[in-house]
């Protein structure tokens, strides 16, 4: 059965893959504006913001995916380039050190633009 909960996608994996998803998500969380809106969407574990976009963010074999990232402002986005496997889509290795501070940074950029562009 499919996961009804973040925390319920979140349990169903490995510890050490878990404990990056709730690094992760914490680091999201933490760049959103109360109330936080959590949920699973297309499968995978989504923050949402203003309660239209979201940030996905998912486990798999060998990363955590973050979805959509959009183009991010410089520097910023230098930093997250090398971390794109696809236009909107970032990639942390598991055999990497999970990059905390830089996945909040991403979240707080999204949540600037989102914002901005709900005004």
């Amino acid at each position: 059965m499919a996961a009804q909960t973040v925390d319920e996608y979140i349990a169903s994996f490995p510890d050490d893959v878990a404990d990056r998803l709730r690094q992760v998500r914490a680091a999201i969380v933490a760049e959103v504006p109360p109330p936080v809106e959590e949920k699973v969407r297309y499968g995978i574990a989504a923050v949402m913001i203003g309660g239209r976009y979201a940030i996905h963010f998912a486990g798999w074999k060998h990363h955590v995916g973050l979805y959509p990232v959009p183009a991010l402002p410089e520097p910023l986005e230098s930093e997250v380039a090398p971390r794109r496997t696809a236009k909107d889509t970032v990639n942390l290795p598991h055999s990497a050190e999970l990059p905390v501070e830089l996945v909040g940074r991403i979240a707080a950029a999204i949540v600037a633009m989102r914002g901005a562009s709900a005004d």
